[in-house]
């Protein structure tokens, strides 16, 4: 009886968004939305660059708008670019900023990371000073060149460094970027663009986004993820087993009750950055349908980039409304900031209307068998003298079949000098992805010192959270130094395992 009449309550919930609109922006001049960038490595500066490469005419108009980016990368060679493209902005309504971070010598890096509890200490007066505390990374490692691959505990600490030390670089960087977004007099969405792969953009993201979010806007502010998945034309190291702790990194930020768990032991500076949730943009339809990993990677920017920028930002404001009422937890007013449980991952797609292949869930990544969305909007910027809603309406039947959701998806127009046709899916787990359980089967065989090179959220904690803490049983965490850091989230939860599977894994190793 609960259950059909919490089945009823969901979709009158969904009803509310098809029949009665409520996501949507009512007015008949509704005040400009603008996101600003932050773009992390260089699938992020990348982003950037094409956002202003393609920012449409009316990006910049009304008295009240204004654009902010920064790009943060280790080394310049992916940002000089977008200096240049920022000459095309006018300055007194953009500020753009790049900051390509030094790659330190080895005794320069553990001379700062040797310090790390001062800052700590410094940032978050109740920080429990560890007496075992140790640098993270190990005291063989070698440094990297600027623009070769860098592991994530190694980019983690070069970050630090230069948010932490000396001139105190990204901490005034940052400092800059905020006033900029508060200088802006309408609405402001943040988005924080990174790679999943690789372990520049993912390995500095997880500190950024907290100092951004949780300190400098005092979690005021709209702060969205973003995370750009690899596909199969790019390099290994961008599709390896680190993305078992990146995707497990970001369920314990996203997932409430994991973050609690984290919160409980840590404090609140831990607490979830992202205020506006997360989107993942999956490449793997863009590289099935170019084989071209050039080509993909301009095909989902330039994407991205339209949905973020198209009819003053109305696109992504009311889409956020949107999985805000999706993702509202049954005792919560929708109307309030949704906190998400397990199904945080919203996943962005493009169609091209010329293109015989299907949108699937495999398509993006999702495992059919397992995944399940309640509802989706298509959104298609559309010329006037298209006549495509007979091809619209076949795409919204196709993919209501192949996602099955309560209610059959709704289909948006809005009028442009060029067609695109996108979507968000919402509401899958990282149990839902392919490449979780890819990447948790190469982790597996991975050698421990290996698998510490590929975290880095909480290890200045001591906490290497993709394993089982060593004191409480049953739990996530595992402590560095020997000591008692752990996290009050089970470590089935982070394995994305039942208990009963443990369980039984258990009696096979023991009868054996």
């Amino acid at each position: 009886m609960d259950e059909q009449r919490e089945m009823l309550r969901l979709k009158k919930r969904l009803e509310a968004l098809k029949r009665g609109g409520v996501h949507r922006v009512k007015d008949e001049d509704p005040m400009p939305t603008v996101v600003h960038l932050v773009g992390v490595g260089k699938a992020g500066a990348d982003f950037i660059a094409q956002t202003i490469r393609q920012a449409p005419e009316d990006f910049l108009a009304g008295d009240r708008t204004r654009f902010t980016a920064l790009a943060v990368d280790i080394g310049d060679q992916d940002l000089t670019e977008i200096a240049e493209l920022a000459k095309t902005l006018p300055s007194d309504r953009a500020q753009v900023r790049t900051v390509g971070l030094e790659v330190p010598t080895r005794d320069e890096l553990f001379t700062s990371l040797r310090r790390y509890r001062e800052y700590l200490k410094l940032e978050y007066p109740r920080y429990y000073w560890n007496p075992n505390y140790e640098p993270w990374l190990p005291d063989s490692i070698q440094m990297p060149e600027a623009g070769g691959h860098f592991p994530r505990a190694i980019a983690k600490a070069i970050y630090g460094k230069a948010y932490y030390d000396g001139a105190r670089t990204l901490d005034q960087e940052l400092e800059l970027f905020t006033k900029s977004v508060d200088a802006t007099a309408c609405q402001s969405i943040v988005c924080v663009v990174f790679g999943l792969g690789g372990g520049t953009g993912s390995g500095i993201v997880v500190d950024l986004a907290r100092h951004l979010s949780n300190v400098k806007f005092g979690r005021r502010a709209l702060v969205m993820g973003v995370g750009i998945a690899p596909c199969d034309g790019d390099p290994e190291h961008h599709r390896d087993s680190a993305l078992f702790p990146v995707l497990n990194e970001l369920d314990c930020m996203l997932d409430q009750e994991k973050n609690q768990g984290v919160v409980q032991v840590w404090g609140d500076l831990y607490r979830n950055p992202f205020t506006a949730g997360f989107m993942m943009v999956p490449q793997k339809p863009a590289w099935q349908e170019t084989q071209d990993l050039a080509a993909t990677q301009k095909a989902v920017d330039s994407e991205l980039a339209s949905f973020f920028t198209r009819n003053q930002g109305l696109e992504i404001y009311e889409t956020l409304r949107l999985l805000n009422w999706v993702g509202a937890p049954p005792s919560q007013h929708t109307a309030a900031r949704s906190q998400y449980g397990d199904r945080w991952v919203h996943l962005f797609g493009a169609i091209d209307p010329e293109s015989t292949a299907e949108i699937l869930p495999d398509r993006l990544g999702l495992k059919a068998d397992s995944f399940s969305t309640d509802f989706f909007e298509l959104r298609a910027a559309v010329p006037e003298s298209a006549n495509l809603d007979e091809k619209l309406a076949d795409i919204a039947s196709k993919m209501n079949s192949a996602f099955s959701p309560i209610l059959e998806p709704e289909v948006i127009q809005s009028a442009s000098d060029e067609t695109h046709i996108q979507f968000v899916i919402p509401g899958a787990k990282k149990t839902d992805l392919e490449l979780f359980f890819e990447a948790r089967l190469e982790y597996d065989g991975k050698m421990w010192d290996e698998k510490l090179l590929q975290h880095s959220w909480l290890l200045e904690l001591g906490v290497m959270l993709s394993e089982p803490a060593i004191r409480f049983e049953g739990m996530a965490g595992e402590c560095l130094w020997g000591c008692a850091c752990w996290v009050v989230v089970p470590y089935e939860a982070i394995r994305g395992e039942s208990l009963e599977g443990i369980r039984d894994k258990l009696e096979q190793i023991v009868t054996a």
